[in-house]
């Protein structure tokens, strides 16, 4: 089996694959009557799009937004959400040649062993086209916190061994690896052209910051509001670590160092990155990625064909170089889906326990 949807009572379901006719998405659990700005959806996929930079694959795709269902005279219905986005740029040709080899770092083996079948084509649902869908969905979901009060901002900490030291939130989009430091993003598109001549790739670390989040969001014990953030970014193919707040870096400190302390106002600093215990804490939610090197490399690479037989693989096609710029946007729609959940699951929880008037 396949796990495709994503949440309990806000729940999204992608469907689609990389080189197939489209990719789409359901959402259901979106309250009626919410005035949907479909530019605004169509301005995340924009960011998240292949082609838009030297720094993203040269796939070119526009991506433009189609709704199927769920909306009526600008707002929703209460009925599932379905968006949908035709693909346009396909050369599936370009994996002919591969087709019965495994792709190092890619999930070509490990689906060929749980499924005995796979789509060659791209990788098929385990492509990063996929995300798309997600992306989609996150539009939607940051439109309704935005009525909460809440607002998710995503950036580039570090690309390879540059690490951004500056941030100033308008430089974010101002440059093709949206980092929050200009200097910073120079170099990092200096080293992305360096690994692109030389046929490799490059990692990095994501930040992506929600504000406005009250405290009270979360479920202990197994259903922490950290846990869900979890999940949701490693559901990501790219992302190989997760941490909130000071994450590891708070193993070398003391607890004098890092507890932050509790004030009238709120909290007076935050190590912990907006929760505790599992539960929002009413700080801004702090989360870094670290993002793996775009496995899809032209450099020679070990791997075996599906008889067992030992091969060597260069991979054709078009890839990222690094996929951090591109999966800004994607980050920040997996958090806005885990917080409008939350935010469902919270109000549901309060409906539940408030007391019954008196007759």
């Amino acid at each position: 089996m396949a796990a495709n949807t994503f949440g309990e009572l806000f729940r999204v379901t992608s469907f689609g694959e990389s080189h197939g006719p489209g990719i789409g998405v359901v959402v259901d659990g979106v309250p009626a009557g919410l005035v949907v700005d479909l530019e605004a959806i169509q301005r995340e996929l924009s960011r998240r799009r292949p082609g838009q930079s030297a720094q993203t694959t040269a796939r070119d795709e526009a991506d433009l937004l189609e709704v199927l269902s769920g909306l009526f005279q600008g707002k929703t219905t209460g009925a599932p959400v379905a968006l949908w986005i035709k693909n346009r740029d396909v050369r599936s040709a370009d994996y002919e040649s591969i087709q019965d080899l495994f792709r190092p770092g890619h999930a070509d083996y490990t689906w060929w062993r749980k499924f005995g079948f796979r789509d060659w084509r791209g990788g098929g649902r385990t492509s990063g086209r996929e995300t798309a869908a997600r992306v989609a969905a996150g539009a939607i979901g940051k439109q309704l916190l935005a009525r909460q009060g809440i607002r998710i901002l995503g950036h580039v900490i570090r690309i390879g061994k540059v690490v951004a030291e500056r941030f100033d939130e308008a430089e974010i989009e101002r440059n093709p690896v949206r980092c929050a430091d200009p200097d910073a993003a120079r170099k990092m598109v200096e080293a992305i052209a360096e690994v692109m001549q030389q046929g490799d790739s490059l990692g990095g670390v994501l930040e992506v910051i929600a504000e406005g989040v009250p405290a009270g969001w979360g479920d202990p014990v197994f259903d922490k509001l950290d846990a869900r953030i979890g999940a949701a970014m490693f559901s990501l193919g790219a992302v190989k670590g997760v941490e909130l707040g000071d994450g590891f870096a708070l193993c070398d400190r003391r607890g004098s160092q890092t507890n932050d302390p509790i004030l009238p106002g709120g909290l007076g600093s935050n190590h912990m990155g907006g929760t505790l215990g599992g539960i929002s804490s009413g700080a801004p939610l702090v989360v870094r990625l670290a993002v793996k090197p775009t496995p899809s490399i032209s450099l020679p690479q070990q791997t075996i064909d599906e008889h067992g037989n030992p091969r060597t693989l260069s991979v054709p096609g078009r890839h990222d170089p690094c996929i951090c710029p591109r999966l800004v946007p994607v980050a920040e729609a997996m958090l806005a889906l885990t917080l409008c959940d939350a935010w469902l699951r919270d109000r549901a929880f309060a409906q539940a326990v408030e007391p019954e008037p008196n007759p």
